[in-house]
């Protein structure tokens, strides 16, 4: 599943202007504003990927640590409310798409957004 976006995207690049992009900035740049290229589904979807099996830990790795612990508790009162917010963001999500826990710079808040399908958070910059 995860190779077959690897592997489009490869084929994609191979022929596209957008190629020797970081893949960062390839999403950020494929989405368009809003009006996706055809290299951002499998561009976003290898970065989404990669960051869910990096944020895997064996016996579920526990807690956050330091300030990001502190920030969670900051905004959302506890770790366990940020937990059942996440789940339920999870459970409203129809179809495919990724639940994150983002930062919304200008207001300084970590917040719990669910996304559709390949959007990233990063093509929001």
């Amino acid at each position: 599943h995860h190779q077959d976006y690897v592997d489009g995207l490869n084929n994609q690049l191979a022929t596209s202007p957008l190629y020797g992009y970081t893949l960062e900035d390839l999403i950020k740049e494929a989405y368009n504003n809003g009006n996706p290229l055809p290299e951002y589904n499998n561009a976003a979807q290898v970065w989404n990927h990669h960051f869910f099996w990096e944020s895997m830990q064996p016996e579920g790795g526990g807690l956050p640590e330091g300030g990001v612990l502190q920030q969670i508790e900051k905004d959302f009162g506890s770790f366990t409310n940020f937990r059942e917010e996440f789940i339920r963001s999870a459970l409203q999500l129809l179809g495919s798409g990724w639940v994150w826990l983002v930062l919304k710079r200008n207001e300084r808040k970590l917040s719990v957004v669910h996304t559709r399908n390949a959007i990233s958070p990063l093509a929001f910059g």
